[in-house]
């Protein structure tokens, strides 16, 4: 055990504050709840033996980077990350999470923060983008957030489609089932369309939202819900796969008014669930009402470019217990790896990766409907790098026999969705080969045999 004072500095302490040994601190804990004087804890280990225990037991787990071929996707997805994206995080000036309290002293962390805002609207054909939140779900619910307070109240429901992830709809849950918001998730048929929100849609409507691609991978045109929104008076939102507008119409391009996205599919790893990133756009007419942090650019008296706090949280330092929402900072750390990422790639590079998921995922669906028993389930919708496939048996059991073969299987979608028992949804990312998905299609055959 490594203690940092000495035995005299120790006592010094304690005549300080009038005791003679630590002990008497824990004196008003009763007996019963204290360790007895010897615990029974195993021999010690020098720090050799404990490398080796513990790289043991990381080298127990399956990993999609060593062991298996990964066909998981429903939120977190398994892309090539460059390795300078991990070389430039671990440089002891960005190695935290958070946005510096004393920002204008980190010149260098708010540059990198004003370009992933930069490139994130410029993806996203929006006008302005926050410093990051903590991940897709919460950039949901601050989404909803911010619609309330933009119509300071008098509005307060808000329409969501009811295929967008259930993590997403959960949180909004979360936030706001003990306020005074109506959150509105329609009992929508498997079949139906986001069309299908407008008839929701009313003078005390604040927010419609949409996943894109949804949940189950499907593509819509939007447009016509964003309209009939905007007729309403209401705001239009989206939530967006960020590799998917790279490739297809960005939020922009649909009018909205609020763009967010999870942000893992940007050079972070997957990392058992986090930590993430959460992407938040909006036009810069509603920019005030804009939870987190915003970056800009200035000059200092010198004339030399500077880059300062824009917009700092006003609920932490201002509004306090009156504050409009719990985003106080964001995670830069991730914020940067997006940043790194989008700027290696840049456009192009982007683009071709999105053509990379987007064409091996059309050969995975193409080659696992020929499997008899296989079929999709949304055979004439478009998608982008997930579908769904409907199953001849329990998903649970045709994932553990692909686990068998080296094979993280698809999500089961019966979990949320009770109409789509024996239904899995499937994700193909630029790290699947042709040979990899016929690896796959021939253990799902075997299986049927």
């Amino acid at each position: 055990m490594f203690t940092p004072h000495t035995p005299e500095e120790i006592q010094e302490m304690l005549r300080a504050i009038g005791v003679e040994k630590i002990e008497d601190l824990f004196a008003d804990i009763p007996d019963k709840f204290r360790h007895p004087e010897k615990i029974d804890l195993p021999p010690t280990m020098t720090e050799l033996e404990v490398t080796q225990e513990m790289q043991a037991l990381a080298e127990a787990n399956d990993n999609v980077r060593d062991h298996l071929l990964c066909f998981l996707g429903a939120g977190a997805y398994y892309h090539y990350i460059p390795a300078v994206v991990d070389h430039v995080l671990r440089r002891g000036e960005f190695y935290t999470a958070y946005t510096p309290y004393q920002p204008e002293v980190s010149q260098g962390t708010l540059h990198t923060i004003f370009e992933f805002q930069s490139m994130v609207c410029d993806l996203f054909n929006m006008e302005v983008a926050n410093a990051s939140m903590y991940d897709g779900a919460t950039a949901v619910a601050e989404a909803v957030n911010m619609a309330y307070h933009v119509f300071r109240g008098k509005r307060k429901k808000t329409v969501l489609w009811p295929y967008m992830h259930p993590q997403y709809l959960a949180t909004v849950r979360t936030y706001y089932e003990h306020s005074d918001r109506e959150i509105v998730v329609p009992d929508l048929p498997l079949d139906a369309t986001p069309d299908a929100l407008a008839e929701y849609i009313d003078d005390q409507t604040a927010l419609v939202m949409v996943q894109y691609p949804d949940f189950l991978g499907r593509l819509y045109d939007v447009q016509a819900l964003a309209d009939a929104a905007h007729e309403r008076g209401a705001l239009f939102g989206m939530a967006v796969n960020p590799l998917a507008v790279a490739l297809f119409k960005a939020p922009g391009d649909f009018g909205a008014d609020i763009a967010v996205a999870e942000g893992q599919p940007l050079g972070i790893p997957l990392s058992f669930g986090g930590p993430y990133l959460g992407i938040f756009t909006t036009r810069k007419k509603l920019v005030h009402k804009m939870a987190g942090r915003l970056i800009g650019e200035s000059v200092d008296s010198r004339g030399q470019r500077v880059y300062v706090m824009t917009l700092t949280a006003r609920e932490q330092h201002i509004r306090r217990a009156r504050a409009t929402s719990n985003i106080c900072t964001n995670n830069a750390l991730m914020a940067l790896a997006a940043t790194v990422y989008m700027a290696l790639m840049g456009k192009q590079g982007l683009r071709e990766i999105a053509l990379l998921n987007y064409h091996k995922a059309h050969y995975a669906a193409q080659r696992l409907r020929e499997i008899p028993g296989f079929d999709l389930a949304f055979p004439d919708v478009p998608f982008f790098n997930e579908f769904v496939l409907k199953t001849p048996s329990p998903v649970e059991d045709i994932n553990a026999f692909l686990l068998d073969h080296d094979i993280l299987g698809g999500y089961d979608l019966g979990k949320d969705f009770p109409q789509l028992q024996n239904h899995m949804l499937i994700a193909v990312t630029e790290m699947l080969t042709r040979e990899d998905i016929d690896y796959f299609a021939s253990v799902l055959e075997e299986w049927v045999e």
